[in-house]
This record gives C-alpha cells, structure tokens and sequence, in this order.
C-alpha cells in the first residue's frame, strides 16, 4: 500500500507494493485460467448429453478476466518502477497471446484429440508455470521502497 511521506508534495512507495504490483496479473490470471479449467471439467462430468455445456461453463471466468486485466493491466503499466511494469508487459504478453490463440481453435478443434479438452491442459501448461515462475522471480528481486514528486505528476 502507498503511503504519504511527511512531504505533501512527495509520495512513498512501499517495496511491498512494488512486488504486490509486480506480481498481480499473473495471480489474478493463474486464478481465473484455473477456475474455468474447473468448471470445464465440472461441466464434462456433470454434461452427458448437453454438449456444449464444459465450455458454456467455463467461459465466463475467462471473459470477466478479460475485461478486468485490461483495467488491471493499464493501471499497472504506468507504475514509477520500470521494473513492475516489465512483470506487467510480459504477463500481459503471455496471456493475451494465451487468449488470443481461442478463436481460432473452433476451426481445427475437430482435428485436434481431446477437443477442447486437450486444448485447456495445452493453454494452463504453458500459462501456470510460466507464470508461476514470474510470481517466483518477482519475489526474488530486491524491491526497494521509492519516493515519488507528485510535482512532476500533475
């Protein structure tokens, strides 16, 4: 959490909240990919013959993340620290090419054995250790806590 310095015109910047920010697309990203791989598979025991009922269930966690990492992922991205807002590019970067790829499976997914199925175990293999790795160096790194002129800011 940011804290006002003595200074009205200086804000303190916690290392704590630099590591918190460096690290929460990649959490809130890990939670939404895991909570709709749940639900899909909520979804294939409990569907029998409603077909479309894993990926009924399982797209709105990935939806409401969509729409939410892009508030989360432009609040970060002008951070003071340059090194926050690498974890945010690269996060982002990794996710939405994750995300990207979705659309065009509908047209090979009969191809592809497993069907969607396969295609949720590929996306959380490259996502949740990647992005556990981040969330891992992220914590690694020595944050140190920055003042910053609100002078140069308004």
């Amino acid at each position: 959490m940011t804290k006002m310095s003595a200074d009205a015109d200086n804000h303190l910047i916690t290392a704590a909240s630099c590591k918190r920010a460096a690290r929460m697309f990649n959490y809130l990203s890990i939670g939404s990919s895991v909570l709709s791989a749940a639900l899909f598979g909520l979804g294939k025991m409990v569907g029998g013959k409603i077909s479309f009922l894993p990926l009924a269930m399982s797209m709105p966690p990935v939806a409401v993340w969509l729409a939410a990492s892009i508030f989360v992922y432009a609040s970060i991205a002008h951070h003071p620290n340059l090194t926050v807002r690498h974890y945010n590019q690269w996060a982002g970067y990794r996710y939405y090419a994750l995300l990207g790829t979705l659309p065009v499976v509908p047209i090979f997914h009969d191809f592809i054995p497993g069907g969607w199925g396969s295609i949720a175990v590929l996306l959380l293999g490259i996502l949740l250790p990647w992005a556990g790795y981040d969330i891992w160096r992220a914590g690694r790194e020595d944050w140190q806590d920055m003042v910053v002129d609100l002078k140069d800011h308004r």
